[in-house]
């Protein structure tokens, strides 16, 4: 398997591997899952800079906060959209 990195430049930038989906996105709040388990990164201003699932890569530009890893995944029974009120 291989490994898991993540790499924060000046809390302002993040780039995470192994990424299988993300959950969740806003300004305030990402929730990502992982190849194992998933992570919810928390800050201001927070923007989806680029999400490749085919190479596992996502990469967050904004006021990085906080980072924190869960075990369990986090999918929600409503689809991405539809939990902002988009259809």
């Amino acid at each position: 398997m291989d490994n898991h990195h993540i790499t924060i430049d000046n809390r302002e930038r993040i780039t995470v591997t192994q990424v299988a989906d993300v959950d969740a996105f806003d300004e305030a709040v990402l929730w990502a899952n992982l190849k194992e388990g998933s992570l919810e990164i928390t800050g201001e201003k927070l923007n989806m800079e680029k999400l490749d699932l085919e190479a596992g890569l996502l990469v967050v530009t904004g006021r990085i906060h906080s980072l924190e890893y869960t075990d369990k995944k986090l999918k929600s029974s409503k689809p991405f959209l539809q939990r902002f009120g988009r259809k």
